[in-house]
């Protein structure tokens, strides 16, 4: 029985909260959990992983312990009428370990991306040398985060 517009069942999306809080969770507590059988628990899985809703399995990662202190959001005007120009700054930025979230936007600017740099100095060269180098960017403007107020993983589920 289908009880959300998502077509999961209240059991599906009790075990998507679940594996979104704690991916490592096995599945034997989640069998208890939701009071199923592990085999029962194993076929919702997989058929969730195979119907998309759930994309992959990460670790979650300390930037500040890993010396990765400067986290910022870098807005960026590219010239519009050139599609090539767009897509060459997509490709640029998916190669770039060091931008962790892009976005195309509407609005003032045509791009936000959040970034992830050791330090002033990385941040400089992030910017001066290889995103303001790319073809048709005419503007940045960069904000650095002074402190998370909330940073979360968990989209909600209803």
């Amino acid at each position: 029985m289908t009880d959300s517009p998502t077509g999961l069942d209240d059991l599906d999306l009790e075990l998507l909260r679940h594996l979104q809080r704690d991916a490592s969770i096995s599945k034997a507590e989640l069998s208890r959990l939701l009071n199923l059988s592990q085999p029962a628990i194993n076929h919702r899985v997989k058929r969730l992983e195979a119907r998309g809703y759930i994309q992959r399995y990460v670790a979650l990662l300390d930037r500040e312990l890993l010396g990765l202190d400067l986290l910022c959001f870098v807005q960026i005007s590219v010239q519009r009428h050139h599609r090539d120009h767009i897509v060459a700054f997509e490709e640029a930025v998916r190669a770039m370990p060091e931008v962790l979230d892009c976005h195309h936007m509407t609005g003032e600017f045509d791009f936000l991306i959040k970034i992830v740099v050791a330090n002033r100095k990385a941040l400089e060269t992030l910017l001066v040398e290889r995103l303001s180098t790319l073809p048709g960017v005419t503007r940045l403007q960069t904000s650095v985060v002074l402190s998370e107020v909330k940073h979360v993983t968990e989209i909600p589920i209803e």
